[in-house]
């Protein structure tokens, strides 16, 4: 069996969330196979079904006037941000009702991500994500209808560390965050990671990837 890769690229958030959707139904009705899209978003901000809200550190308003949209979306998990130099995969796939499972492949394919560069990661048990000593390097949060997921993980690769200081992320005080670059200490180029992000899914889910035409080959 194989999955669909679709390399993105920079995609504000608005259109990516109605693109997931439409791919969502194409896969339910069986007129795609399994679709990974991978691509970046401009910053944003994003609560998922457990948000109240109350992990944001302004009101809604002052996001929006400080450069960074806002949604309230269907995802699992509570506050999030995504910016340039993060890379989000969002795994379309047929997961019935073994979503706990589905969780867990996603979280073994990032550990392999970050083993691929020397860095010993590690999810937690009781909520998605997977971390490097006691700094989140990715998030996690999907949703699941008519057995199909979308939405997804959240790489934090070069991305600018100092926006997550206006949400507490995932809710979770006390708690940092970090990236492959930090934790490198050098630069890491964006499609290589997405290569490995493939691999990795290919080795976990036991599929082969096959690119989308028209997009952008990632780095294996």
């Amino acid at each position: 069996m194989e999955f669909l890769v679709e390399d993105l690229g920079l995609v504000p958030y608005g259109e990516a969330w109605a693109y997931q959707k439409g791919v969502h139904g194409q896969v339910v009705r069986g007129e795609r196979p399994p679709t990974l899209l991978l691509l970046e978003h401009p910053r944003v901000v994003t609560l998922g079904r457990k948000a109240t809200g109350e992990n944001l550190l302004f009101p809604e308003s002052w996001y929006r006037e400080n450069g960074f949209e806002l949604y309230w979306v269907e995802r699992g998990g509570d506050v999030t941000y995504h910016g340039p130099g993060q890379l989000v995969g969002y795994p379309i796939f047929p997961v019935g009702r073994e979503v706990r499972r589905f969780l867990r492949q996603i979280e073994e394919a990032v550990v392999r991500v970050a083993a691929s560069y020397g860095l010993e990661a590690y999810p937690t048990p009781g909520y998605a994500g997977v971390w490097v000593g006691e700094e989140k390097l990715c998030a996690i949060g999907v949703a699941v209808k008519e057995g199909v997921s979308f939405h997804g993980f959240a790489l934090n690769v070069s991305t600018d560390l100092n926006d997550f200081s206006v949400i507490v992320p995932c809710g979770l005080k006390g708690k940092g965050v970090t990236s492959l670059e930090r934790l490198l200490g050098r630069q890491v180029p964006m499609q290589e990671v997405k290569g490995r992000v493939v691999q990795a899914f290919a080795q976990v889910f036991g599929m082969e990837p096959r690119l989308k035409e028209g997009h952008r080959e990632a780095q294996v």
